[in-house]
């Protein structure tokens, strides 16, 4: 029974102990990023994989995925 009482005093005092110590909330908080808008994705004209629009490497009207593709022109 007294290591009973022992145990319960033991995890109250862990609690408040707990409670008192700084937690790492109190630090500035930094706000979560907006998720990025969607893009248009274009196809290669050589290979077929989608790239967004931002990253594709335009030659006229078609969208290469990478420079070598590009160079080699439509498949």
């Amino acid at each position: 029974m007294k290591y009973l009482l022992l145990l319960v005093v033991l995890l109250v005092a862990f609690g408040i102990w707990r409670s008192r110590r700084p937690s790492d909330t109190a630090a500035p908080r930094q706000h979560p990023q907006t998720p990025a808008l969607p893009q248009d994705m274009l196809a290669c004209a050589h290979c077929g994989v989608h790239v967004p629009r931002s990253d594709a490497l335009m030659l006229g009207s078609d969208a290469y995925c990478c420079a070598e593709h590009q160079r080699l022109g439509p498949a």
